[in-house]
């Protein structure tokens, strides 16, 4: 009886000493954030264990990062394995292109250009602003609109135009 109860101890105590022996989760998370904390590139991602299964998340700002995400779990005791949900941040859209303004001479006879088959419209420009007036069709008006638009002034100023 006595044998019984030792051999029951020492499988006991056996059991206890390898589960406690397992690296815990909490363990394991602050071995991999110590990683992240030691490369600035790799601030915003984000760790989560469960099961000896580490999950990174967050932004990077390359691909050369996202490639180091995976490594950070390489030698860490404990990890059976790792999900990269990590993700590359889009670069920033170009700025848009600066408008061009035309100056008054060149804007001119670009403007006598454009309106030359359009005998019943006059116009003038002044500081940028093409100033239509006269009379016009509907559709000769948005083709007239549109080569004029296409000189870049400030302004086509058509308030003057009559459109019949």
């Amino acid at each position: 009886m006595k044998l019984t109860k030792l051999l029951m101890a020492i499988a006991i105590v056996t059991t206890v000493s390898f589960v406690s022996c397992k690296p815990k989760d909490d363990d394991i998370k602050a071995a991999i954030e110590a990683k992240i904390k030691a490369d600035a590139d790799l601030a915003p991602v984000s760790v989560d264990v469960k099961d000896g299964i580490a999950t990174l998340s967050g932004q990077v700002k390359d691909d050369a990062t996202k490639a180091k995400v995976p490594t950070l779990t390489a030698d860490v005791k404990g990890v059976k394995s790792t999900t990269d949900n990590t993700s590359v941040t889009p670069p920033p859209p170009p700025p848009p292109a600066p408008v061009a303004i035309t100056a008054d001479d060149p804007l001119t006879k670009s403007v006598t250009d454009a309106t030359k088959d359009y005998p019943t419209v006059k116009t003038t420009v002044k500081d940028g602003v093409i100033a239509v007036t006269g009379t016009i069709a509907p559709d000769k008006w948005k083709k007239l609109k549109m080569s004029l638009d296409g000189l870049h002034p400030k302004k086509v100023d058509g308030s003057a135009l009559t459109i019949k």
